[in-house]
This record gives structure tokens, C-alpha cells and sequence, in this order.
């Protein structure tokens, strides 16, 4: 069923969704303060192409230095990047079948918000430190 979800999520949003967490990714290497931004819109990008058996797993660590990574990602535009996701999964759960998609931008709207807070894992797996997409 993920791999059905997945399918339908890559061709009406998750390319585009991608590509534009991509290409912020780039513009945000090109600093070296933007670096860690960068690194973050990737992991982003690649969970909105394929989030179905994926989820998001709380980190434990260095609580400070996320915090202050994430207060400055709000500030830049993690705000509209979670409204934006909060929106569309409003307007996607009106639907049964859209319900699903609306669901997983709530998750989405979480790691736009928060990026440094959440490490990507397949599903099960519940360790932020053994996922492909672990910082």
C-alpha cells in the first residue's frame, strides 16, 4: 500500500514539493552559515517525494544548539513552509481519499517547522540514529 501511496503522492505533489526543498537546499549551501539549512531542506526533500513508510523520530540530543538552529529556520521561512503544509492538508483531508495525503502533510507541517528536532526513519525502525536520512 505504501508503494500505491507513494506512486500517487510522487505525481500530483511530491516532484514539485521536492524539487522546490532541492533547489532551497542549493541556494542554502551557498553560504557556509547556510550549510546545516541546506543539509536540512534535502532531508526534506526527499521525505515529501516518498513519505508513506517513513516517519518522523524525536532526537535526544543537543537540545540547545537545535533549538537555536530552529528558531532561526522559523524566522527564515520554516513559519510558511508548516502553513503551507497545514493548509493543503486541510483543504487534502476534505476527501476520503485525499485523507491519507492530508495526513501526512500534518507530519510534513512538523518536520518544515522543526527540521533539527526530527531525524526521518523507515517506519519501525524508531531510532534517529540508524536511518538513512540521520544527521
Amino acid at each position: 500500500m505504501k508503494t500505491i501511496g507513494n506512486l500517487i503522492w510522487f505525481v500530483l505533489s511530491g516532484l514539485w514539493l521536492g524539487i522546490g526543498y532541492f533547489v532551497a537546499g542549493i541556494a542554502s549551501c551557498l553560504t557556509l552559515i547556510g550549510i546545516p539549512f541546506g543539509i536540512q531542506s534535502f532531508k526534506l526533500a526527499v521525505y515529501v517525494m516518498w513519505p508513506f513508510g517513513q516517519e518522523l523520530v524525536p532526537k535526544e540530543q543537543d537540545h540547545l544548539l537545535r533549538g537555536i538552529l530552529n528558531i532561526v529556520w522559523i524566522v527564515v521561512g520554516g513559519f510558511w513552509l508548516a502553513l503551507f503544509h497545514i493548509v493543503l492538508g486541510l483543504i487534502l483531508s476534505l476527501t476520503i481519499i485525499g485523507l491519507p495525503f492530508g495526513i501526512k502533510n500534518f507530519s510534513m507541517a512538523k518536520l518544515a517547522l522543526f527540521p533539527f528536532a526530527y531525524s526521518v526513519t523507515p517506519k519501525g525502525l524508531g531510532d534517529p540514529n540508524s536511518g538513512p536520512l540521520a544527521d
